[in-house]
């Protein structure tokens, strides 16, 4: 079957750092280095754009349990609310704290192949709201527009039509930013083989089948979609 028309993809490699990698990440998933050569051969394609992002929090973030009096990371949650409409609300889980701005944690890995990237967006930089998604916080009434990071306007301006997905975590941030870019209007694929979760097998077909309900494709990096990409060269 040949591509869609137009068909100009997009990359997103999702939160490919240091604490959310074994051995010593303060996040680690489990197997989140191995996905790295499967990221680095799709770097390589001619994606029109190709951008990684980063978790970037201040050290005050609501998501650490470090910051709520007898909270344990992992099991104690906290209910979030809209700062413009307290009627809006939503439960968080908490995590050790991860992935604040400026320390080493929050660096990208170093075999991420970061030259062939047209940029790095950063994300949950508003200490006040978590933000799993690439694109913005889950609060929609209204949007909370200065936690937005920027990813839609970005893949807008490139005339981007189709957004495949890889990265970390499969049942967190490539969930909600895939799930977020269908919403959005682009037509989505995860590769599978380009992301591991924290809850491992058993969490991510519970996403599989949430992506197949809402229209997310999941695909394959030797499956078609990506050799819609790869074909790209050939043009």
């Amino acid at each position: 079957m040949p591509p869609p028309e137009p068909f100009r993809p997009a990359l997103l490699v999702i939160d490919v750092q240091e604490d959310f990698c074994p051995p010593d990440g303060a996040l680690a998933v489990p197997g989140g280095r191995d996905i790295l050569p499967v990221i680095d051969a799709l770097l390589e394609l001619p994606f029109v754009l190709k951008i990684a992002t980063q978790d970037y929090h201040p050290p005050e973030h609501v998501s650490f349990a470090s910051n709520h009096p007898g909270a344990a990371p992992f099991r104690s949650t906290c209910t979030i609310a809209n700062p413009s409409n307290p009627a809006e609300t939503y439960e968080t889980r908490l995590w050790p704290a991860h992935c604040v701005a400026g320390t080493p944690g929050a660096a990208l890995v170093p075999a991420l192949a970061t030259g062939r990237l047209d940029g790095v967006v950063r994300k949950g930089t508003d200490a006040r709201v978590e933000m799993y998604s690439a694109f913005r916080p889950p609060l929609r009434a209204p949007p909370l527009a200065g936690a937005d990071s920027g990813l839609a306007a970005r893949l807008e301006a490139a005339r981007v039509t189709d957004v495949f997905v890889v990265g970390l975590a499969g049942d967190y941030c490539v969930r909600c930013s895939a799930l977020d870019a269908r919403e959005l209007g682009w037509r989505t694929y995860v590769v599978e083989e380009g992301v591991r979760s924290v809850g491992g097998e058993e969490a991510w077909k519970e996403v599989v089948k949430e992506f197949a309900e809402q229209g997310v494709k999941t695909v394959h990096v030797d499956g078609e979609e990506v050799g819609w990409v790869r074909a790209l060269k050939e043009v």
